[in-house]
Order: structure tokens, then sequence, then C-alpha cells
């Protein structure tokens, strides 16, 4: 019988160790827990939900969470399906009760009979035996150097991303593409403001409300990325001489540099997101949204991620993995979950249920294409492995899905069509490769 230890008993974990299990292989599932207990967490079951208690949409057709959710259902989720019995009331979001969706996964976990369950800490890797490794953001210091040794110190420690908007929701009336001095492809977009644009910023931005950190967090996460709100605070001026500098951005509306600029740089190849250069921020979600619309060009921003400034373990996936989640350079050591770059519950929980079918099918002497790029399974896989000097992870959006073969002006009319494309995707995958 074919044998593949599964390091890290999250949501990633989780959903690998089920699956294999489920089709016949021999899984040995390590976690640390309870033998040692990570700052994080409190509760001795598998996949324990650290933060939220939301899974966030459950709208299939006009949000990426839930379109994430229902592609997850199609291919026998475990998380999704203990969510879905564990749901409580939370309006049109799918949130559980945490104790009982922690526990469903345990019990269910337990009673495959495949799964060896090891309770320790893991210091070390087998490179030449099938390993998926999904420890998560909290991985062990031990473990840490081992995976940084291994993928020649491709690793981060935390997560400092800054927003991604969705291009079509910039007022490209109040910006202009342009590069400093006019040196490069004038691929940037340039948000001018003028001085009481800036310094009404500036007093939003200096009273925010940030978000909290958790007790295994503290200030040094940010060494080295200073949130713009901690720059604000050192001066008026600050910003204007760091991310939000003028200087060889001339607004060709007034033939003049602007009293401040931000520039918006290109996420992906589509030019369909842009990020906010140098806006490493820690405000809460909403307050992102209220202080950037200060920003003229950003009054009507749809936001496709908002910034996080946290701790988060995380591999330079674009230069290390493949599609199917195995390292580039061996076929036998595979990574999930937030690890690679994915950033969210679902999220997670898709990276390891996708690992599962691909090293499922790799041991069955199987060669299956990657889930398309259509899907949002797909898309995630396809983000985190696509060459990005600026590499952070990314949650489920819309942004990152390819767009239609037509153009479709109505937003809501245009998510629900890729909606319906990437569900017939799934349902392809699913006959083709008898999942």
């Amino acid at each position: 019988m074919q044998k593949v230890k599964v390091i890290g008993g999250g949501l990633a974990g989780s959903e690998v160790a089920y699956y294999l299990a489920k089709k016949g292989i021999l899984v040995e599932l390590y976690d640390i827990k309870p033998s040692k207990m990570t700052p994080a967490h409190k509760s001795t079951d598998y996949a324990e939900l650290v933060c939220s208690n939301s899974l966030k949409s459950n709208d299939v057709f006009g949000n990426a969470a839930g379109l994430l959710k229902e592609e997850m259902r199609a291919l026998g989720s475990l998380i999704i399906e203990s969510a879905d019995k564990n749901r409580v009331p939370a309006g049109n979001a799918l949130a559980v009760d945490r104790e009982k969706f922690a526990k469903y996964i345990t019990e269910k976990l337990y009673a495959e009979k495949n799964i060896k369950h090891i309770q320790c800490e893991v210091e070390d890797i087998d490179f030449d035996e099938y390993t998926v490794i999904a420890t998560g953001p909290l991985t062990t210091d031990k473990l840490s150097q081992k995976i940084k040794d291994r993928v020649g110190g491709a690793l981060s420690f935390f997560d400092a991303s800054a927003p991604i908007v969705a291009f079509e929701s910039i007022d490209m009336d109040n910006a202009f593409f342009g590069d400093r001095y006019d040196k490069g492809n004038g691929d940037h977009i340039n948000c001018p403001m003028n001085k009481e644009e800036y310094t009404a910023f500036i007093n939003d931005l200096i009273s925010a409300k940030r978000a909290s950190l958790h007790d295994f967090e503290d200030t040094a996460v940010f060494e080295g990325c200073m949130p713009i709100e901690i720059m604000a605070n050192r001066g008026v001026d600050t910003l204007r001489f760091g991310p939000l500098k003028p200087v060889g951005l001339t607004d060709p509306k007034t033939g003049r540099w602007a009293y401040a600029c931000l520039q918006l740089r290109k996420e992906d190849e589509n030019g369909s997101m842009y990020n906010l250069v140098g806006f490493q921020t820690n405000l809460t979600f909403g307050e992102q949204k209220k202080v950037f619309a200060n920003v003229p060009a950003l009054k009507n921003a749809e936001y496709l991620r908002y910034g996080v400034m946290h701790r988060n373990t995380f591999i330079n996936s674009p230069k290390v993995l493949k599609q199917d989640y195995s390292l580039i350079d061996n076929e036998k050591t595979y990574f999930a979950g937030q690890i690679t770059g994915v950033e969210g519950y679902v999220e997670s929980a898709g990276s390891g249920l996708m690992t599962g079918i691909y090293l499922y099918a790799k041991l069955m002497g199987k060669t299956i294409q990657p889930i398309s790029d259509k899907t949002v399974l797909g898309s995630l896989a396809k983000y985190i492995t696509t060459e990005n000097k600026d590499f952070q992870p990314m949650n489920a959006n819309f942004g990152i899905l390819p767009p239609l073969d037509r153009i479709v002006r109505d937003k809501a009319e245009r998510k629900r069509l890729m909606a319906e494309r990437s569900l017939r995707e799934v349902d392809r995958f699913k006959k083709e490769n008898e999942i």
C-alpha cells in the first residue's frame, strides 16, 4: 500500500489526509497538538479556526469566495461539508460553530482506517518519501529552517501585503499612466492629490482604527516594512517623501508634478488588478476603504484584496512550486495551505483538496492536467506559481480569473457568467479524472 506523510492538521492538512485515505492511501498525519500547543491554538482538534468563525460569503454567482466553496463542494471537500453541517446564522456568509466544525472534521479523520495519527513536533523532512507540508502560518522554528534550507532561502515569516484594486473601478479621469521621469514602459497608474486632498488623507489615516495583533504577534513583525499609518505619524510630509512622492510624475492635465501622488502597479498580466505601491498597512478593512477614498482616483475603488500585516510563514511559490503544489525539483514533496501563499481559510483548504487530487493521481501512475485557471481553485494555483518579483499571498477574487471571451459591462452579469464558466470547468475536470 502506498504511504504519504502529511505534516500539519489544519484545514489544508485535514483535507489532504481525508482525500487520500478515502482513496485507499495509507496516511501518516502528523500534528504538533496536543504534545505542544502553538500560541494561536486552544483546542486539541484538527482544523481549528484560529481567528474568525466566518468562511466568508456563500454567494456562488456574485462572490469569488462563494464560488470557491461551490467548486470544493463539487469535488468532495471535507472542510466545506463540515461548514455546511455546522453553520450558524450569519446572513449570506458561511459562519460556523467553530467547536462543532473542528470536532466533526476530527471525528471523520479518526474514523478513517487508513490514517495513522502521530502527535509530535516534526523537526525534519525526508525528501525521498511522499510528503505534504501543510504546517500553516505558525510553522515551528526548527521545521521552518529545514524548509528554508530546502527551498533556497525562499521563505518569508510575515505577510505585508498592500491592497489590490480592480482596474475597472479606478477613476481614470483622476489618474494617468506613466513611469517616474518617463523611464519604463508607462505601466504604472498615477493618482495625483492636491494639498487639500493630501491633508484630508493624512488626517484620516493617523486617526483610523488598526487591526488588533494576536498574542503571538508583536511589532517585530513589521521590521523592514513599515505600515503607512506609522509613517504618517512621523510627520505630515513623511509620505510625500516616501510612497506618495510626486517627483518625476508629470500630470498630462496640468503639465506639472502634483502635491502628492500614489502609484498603482499592475498585479497580473491581464491588467485587471493593480496594487497600491508601498501601501503596506495594518488598518482594518473598513478603514482602508474609507481612508483611501480620499485619493480621488480611488473614491469608488473595488478592493480585490485589502492590505494585511501579520505573522505568516510562506514560501516563494513562484520560484519553487508547480501548479500541482509539488516542488519543481522534487516530485515527492508537496506544500499545501497558507504556507504556499494562498490567503484565507477556504483558500487553504482548497489548496489541500487539490494537492490530494494531484498526489493521488501521481501515486496511481496517472498524469492529469491542472484544473483550469477559469476556476478559482485553478486561478489561485496559477497565481502563486506565476513569476512575480514582489510575490505576496493572495485570496480568492474575480480579478485573478481570466476575462470572458466577450465584453460584458454589467459587473453582476459578468461575475455570474464567470461563475457558470467555472462550474462547467469543475464538472469537466471531475469527469475527465473520475473524481
